[in-house]
């Protein structure tokens, strides 16, 4: 079985006494225009009085597994069909992750497809031939973007252009028309499409029930299909179905378990401060933020939901 490639270890001090103590963590998030970074730096400052020094890195969701099960990072954002897929060694992972729990299910993230309404892209069968603007390979959206593209029965090789850049980047393309269109997996509102739509008309593109279904039975089955409601951005008069996953707070399961704990206790006593940065949060619940998802609950994990339910 291959392992994963692994360029250093990350050096954190054990907890003395069930004390979280002089801790130096590495968590890895998303790229900047999305809610992951900022998400970091709210879980970051949580902890600084208790004595965690959490270094706040970019990444995506593919990245952020592998940099846990190599030992890059401590802690990272993930999506949970990515995760899941680490875990069975599926493609594009190589070997079984072993050293990836989870530590709480946040919120639905979106795939979306916004296209130019100048490009004529209404559905997923427009995609075919057109200019496109997706992330860095290490991300979960680039992941989804080859699946959606495989499930409407193109690929990338039958695409004008492909370009994968970060979102701001993926926006200018577009704006100065040197792209059709642009996909990434956030929340809604998106930050990014907002910022496109607001100089550029667009589509946000539909899929359909039996197209995601397609998508589930023949790719992975966590995907699921969310609403993007009408209205969420300038000139959307329309529900859009689009597929969607879970945002996952990610860990090595040997992470120290009141290191877990307190982290997770931080974030739960500050949810109005995550709850600001992405609104999708304000549904999250403790029982929510266990739900199995196919990703092992780390032990700390275990201990701080059962302690909040008084067990």
């Amino acid at each position: 079985m291959r392992a994963f490639i692994a360029t250093g270890l990350i050096a954190a001090a054990t907890a003395a006494g069930g004390a979280a103590e002089a801790q130096q963590l590495k968590l890895m998030t998303g790229p900047q225009g999305g809610s992951w970074y900022p998400l970091g730096g709210a879980m970051q400052s949580m902890v600084s009085d208790d004595g965690i020094s959490i270094q706040v890195l970019p990444g995506g969701g593919v990245a952020n597994v592998q940099g846990v099960q190599g030992g890059q990072a401590d802690l990272g954002f993930g999506n949970s069909i990515s995760v899941v897929d680490a875990i069975e060694g599926r493609e594009p992972f190589e070997g079984k992750a072993d050293n990836v729990c989870n530590l709480a299910t946040l919120y639905p993230q979106y795939f979306h497809i916004v296209a130019t309404e100048a490009s004529g892209i209404k559905t997923a069968a427009d995609l075919a031939g057109k200019r496109l603007v997706t992330q860095p390979v290490g991300n979960t959206a680039e992941q989804v973007t080859r699946a959606v593209l495989e499930t409407a029965g193109t690929n990338y090789d039958a695409m004008r252009s492909v370009d994968y850049v970060s979102y701001s980047d993926g926006v200018a393309l577009l704006q100065d028309g040197n792209a059709d269109y642009f996909t990434l997996g956030t929340t809604v509102p998106a930050s990014a499409v907002m910022d496109l739509a607001n100089s550029t008309p667009i589509t946000v593109v539909p899929l359909d029930q039996a197209f995601i279904d397609q998508m589930k039975a023949n790719i992975n089955p966590g995907y699921s299909s969310l609403t993007i409601p009408a209205g969420s951005y300038p000139g959307q008069d329309q529900d859009v179905l689009a597929v969607g996953y879970a945002t996952q707070v990610i860990a090595r399961c040997d992470l120290d378990n009141e290191v877990v704990k307190t982290i997770l206790t931080r974030m739960w006593e500050s949810r109005d401060d995550l709850i600001a940065i992405s609104a999708a949060m304000n549904n999250t619940t403790l029982e929510s933020m266990q739900e199995d998802t196919g990703v092992p609950l780390h032990e700390g994990a275990k201990a701080f939901y059962a302690e909040q339910s008084g067990g």
